[in-house]
């Protein structure tokens, strides 16, 4: 069993990756609001010259998507992985997202239907 990680730096593109990943057969990803150290920093000092409803409002248009989902092989990762660069280009390139990956030795609280062979 693996977990995938990746950090969507388009909120706008989430239901493309959604799914794109669904016809590849994953599913079941978790989806978090989040934003990166750089962002928040950069947007600091903004914060700091505003009332706080606009502060609020200022920070709530700087988010990411960070998805994680559960797969059972290592094929399905690369799946992952080839879905996202089908829809979002290469991650190498600026402002795209960050991906990973790795093996889970425990994992607790998943049925076992509910990672799927195969997908």
């Amino acid at each position: 069993m693996y977990m995938c990680m990746f950090v969507l730096n388009d909120p706008d593109r989430l239901d493309e990756i959604l799914e794109a990943w669904n016809a590849a057969g994953i599913s079941g990803a978790t989806i978090l609001e989040s934003t990166g150290s750089y962002r928040y920093r950069a947007n600091l000092s903004k914060l700091h010259m505003r009332f706080l409803p606009e502060a609020h409002q200022l920070m709530s248009d700087q988010f990411n998507y960070t998805l994680f989902v559960l797969v059972r092989e290592r094929a399905q990762v690369d799946a992952c992985l080839q879905v996202i660069e089908q829809v979002i280009g290469d991650l190498n390139n600026p402002d795209t997202g960050v991906f990973a990956a790795w093996p889970l030795e425990v994992i607790e609280g998943v049925s076992s239907g509910a990672v799927k062979e195969g997908s």
